[in-house]
């Protein structure tokens, strides 16, 4: 079982590139093809041409770490309450009875719909957007680590409280270590938000990062300019996803040793 848990690494750099060439092909294929518009979809090669002139300016660089500092900001906080509630939830049957019928709502609201109410309560600026990111990534966490929290081998939480194990020793040294790969997964998943998060606030509730940049380049129809942000914007996320993925990944391993 544990040579099977282990991350294969030829596998896991061929796959993404095999998948990102695929895309790229068939991306050129169809503007070459169909003949439609540069500005409803430019060619992959003016996006790269396009792309080295963005990235080569000074200003992108700031932008780009205006919002991933909004994004991984958002993130914590959200993290910082959702791990505490999703205990209690855990431990306390009245409350999972009460709170978890409206979980599925809350998870359904979209970040555009709450961006304008955020504005009339906290203003506009920084701190509206990490508030945004906060609430988006609050239930993912929240949701997976009670999952998890539940799924704990009950036979282990035994066999710990004869040994002594009670409250706050059972939660650090038995359950929360079980619980890990879940609660890390639903951070993997937060991070990923909280970067849509970022770039939403950021064109509803002002901000000077990427989504600023976003706005302004769909205002000018610079579609190229627009697709070099989404493909930063989606690296950014895919590196925070893979980093908290690799955590986990470690995590499940140690456990199935």
């Amino acid at each position: 079982m544990a040579l099977r848990n282990k991350p294969r690494g030829a596998l896991t750099v061929a796959a993404p590139i095999i998948f990102l060439a695929v895309l790229l092909a068939g991306w050129w294929l169809s503007t070459t093809l169909t003949g439609i518009e540069a500005w409803r979809l430019p060619n992959p090669m003016s996006v790269i041409s396009k792309g080295s002139v963005i990235l080569a300016l000074p200003s992108t660089w700031h932008k780009v770490q205006v919002t991933g500092v909004e994004a991984v900001a958002g993130c914590l906080l959200g993290s910082v309450v959702a791990l505490p509630s999703a205990y209690v939830i855990y431990r306390s049957r009245i409350l999972a009875a009460a709170v978890e019928p409206f979980l599925g709502a809350t998870q359904a609201l979209p970040a555009i719909a709450i961006a304008p109410i955020l504005v009339l309560w906290v203003g506009y600026g920084f701190i509206s957007i990490v508030v945004l990111c906060a609430l988006m990534v609050f239930f993912p966490i929240l949701v997976s680590t009670v999952v998890g929290l539940r799924h704990i081998d009950r036979e282990l939480l035994e066999a710990a409280a004869l040994d002594g194990a009670t409250g706050w020793t059972m939660a650090l040294y038995m359950e929360l270590p079980l619980a890990a790969p879940a609660i890390l997964g639903g951070l993997r998943n937060g991070f990923a938000l909280s970067v849509t998060g970022a770039v939403v606030g950021e064109m509803v509730m002002g901000g000077s990062g990427l989504g600023q940049v976003l706005t302004q380049m769909r205002n000018n129809v610079d579609t190229a300019g627009m697709f070099v942000i989404i493909i930063i914007l989606c690296t950014m996320a895919t590196l925070l996803y893979t980093i908290v993925y690799r955590i986990e990944r470690s995590k499940r391993y140690e456990i199935t040793q």
